[in-house]
């Protein structure tokens, strides 16, 4: 069993207050969860108003195919969410 962890760190433009920041990330996490078949959630700045830490999930046997599936997942975002800018990302495996 492999476990890989993507964590997206995200500056998210035109957000004024943590409604609309909450508005912005709902979409994203549901859509990612969806289209790649991971576990998504907001992980960190919470109570930031325009960035965020986001983190996508994924179990499988194979090294290979996570890390491939997550860097769709960063490539996905970066295409369908430009006001979400992407800071840094990192995977993990275990």
């Amino acid at each position: 069993m492999v476990v890989s962890i993507l964590t997206l760190h995200l500056k998210l433009w035109g957000c004024l207050s943590l409604k609309d920041k909450r508005g912005q990330i709902k979409p994203i996490l549901a859509r990612l969860q969806r289209e790649f078949n991971l576990s998504t959630a907001e992980v960190g700045l919470q109570d930031e108003w325009q960035e965020t830490i986001l983190a996508c999930a994924i179990v499988s046997t194979d090294k290979v195919h996570n890390q491939q599936v997550l860097q769709q997942v960063v490539d996905y975002t970066a295409r369908h969410w430009p006001e979400a800018e992407i800071l840094k990302q990192t995977i993990e495996t275990w």
